[in-house]
């Protein structure tokens, strides 16, 4: 007695391996078929079975019609067959994507971060005044709050005005201005304060949280 043993190695590569091959072989069945009603009637038979096997993915949006464009590219575009959504082409599966804008980071003063750069890019659309230099004054009161978050020691006013001097290419220069920034000290203690109020708070929810557990009821 012999069998025929079909080994996978000898077996046609699968498009969409994650169906399996009984629905690759539905599909290819599908497309052997003589008339176009018997292909019409067979491949939505083959799209509700697709469905029950991904059920994960029935919340997805259009839905439906991500399983009528699988079901042409695991025909090879080659199933003749009416499809209640536009069928997709072979040039649409292969175009590439756009590529994608790489985010731009100051490169020597990371430690900033965008947020920054971006009050500083809406500070430079302002119009000249009052209100522009109090902005500016205060983009660099928080550069300093932001350098002490990265370097946790002192800094002198010149290096934030110096560094505010080249992210906003060299528009705002307050380099030999007599304008003075908060002191190092009172930044780092309020920084200190908020953070200890925070653990205490939060200390305070666990202990009364605690004495809950143990009130007898």
């Amino acid at each position: 007695m012999t069998f025929d043993l079909e080994y996978n190695s000898e077996r046609p590569l699968m498009i969409i391996p994650e169906y399996g091959r009984h629905i690759q072989k539905l599909v290819d069945h599908c497309i052997a078929l003589e008339t176009k009603e018997e292909r019409d009637k067979m491949a939505k038979a083959i799209v509700d079975v697709m469905g029950n096997l991904q059920p994960h993915l029935r919340d997805v949006p259009d839905f439906k019609h991500k399983l009528w464009d699988q079901l042409y590219i695991m025909s090879d575009f080659k199933l003749d067959a009416d499809s209640p959504y536009p069928i997709p082409s072979r040039e649409e599966l292969q175009e590439k994507p756009e590529s994608l804008p790489y985010p731009k980071y100051a490169s020597n003063y990371r430690y900033y971060g965008n947020n920054i750069q971006t009050m500083i890019d809406i500070a430079l659309s302002w119009e000249e005044g009052e209100k522009r230099e109090a902005l500016v004054f205060t983009i660099a009161n928080h550069m300093k709050k932001c350098y002490l978050n990265w370097n946790k020691d002192t800094v002198d006013d010149a290096v934030i005005f110096k560094h505010l001097f080249d992210l906003s290419g060299e528009k705002f220069d307050l380099r030999n201005s007599d304008e003075e920034l908060s002191e190092s000290k009172n930044l780092l203690r309020k920084r200190n304060f908020q953070g200890q109020s925070s653990s205490k708070t939060s200390h305070k929810k666990t202990h009364h949280s605690n004495q809950n557990k143990n009130r007898k009821r």
